[in-house]
């Protein structure tokens, strides 16, 4: 049975369900027949909301319109989401100051932008013998940003890179 679909009317195979009113009262537990029979009544679905509870609760409502009250909560919450961008700034470990400073520039206009970033040192042939000089340059960026910022990973060794990852801090917003 997926998710979203819930068991209605005569699919409800259990002998007492604990009923809701269509206006959010509770009636109680009552056989199921009788619960179809107040359905019927009333001219709305008897629909199996939390069928893992003992004995399972049903309410009373119109299907078709809860279906798409459903559909349309779950649209705006999607609307609601914000996607974080992952940006990446790539150098190596002999950069020249001004080099630092216009690639620093950048992170701070992605984390301005509300990106995290993805600082990352590449070390070629013999660097791999002095990872010392990616952190020193890592902890230069870190003292050259001039907004408030958060340091979701700190630099570590992925092969033969050296990264770590920032974020917009919350209180810069």
């Amino acid at each position: 049975m997926a998710k979203q679909e819930l068991r209605t009317n005569e699919a409800i195979r259990v002998r007492e369900v604990r009923l809701v009113g269509s206006d959010g009262e509770q009636l109680g537990i009552v056989p199921t027949l009788e619960a179809l029979k107040m359905a019927n009544e009333q001219g709305v679905d008897l629909v199996e909301v939390a069928p893992q509870a003992k004995p399972p609760v049903c309410k009373l409502l119109d299907y078709g319109k809860f279906k798409f009250e459903q559909v349309k909560n779950a649209r705006e919450s999607r609307k609601k989401q914000k996607l974080l961008k992952m940006k990446e700034v790539r150098m190596q470990p002999k950069i020249e100051s001004h080099d630092l400073e216009f690639k620093t520039r950048h992170i701070q206009d992605f984390l301005e932008a509300g990106s995290k970033v993805k600082v990352t040192i590449r070390f070629r042939g013999r660097e791999l013998a002095h990872t010392e000089l990616g952190k020193v340059v890592l902890d230069r960026i870190l003292e050259m940003l001039e907004i408030p910022f958060q340091v979701d990973r700190k630099p570590a060794m992925e092969g033969r890179f050296m990264s770590m990852i920032l974020s917009p801090s919350a209180k810069g917003k």
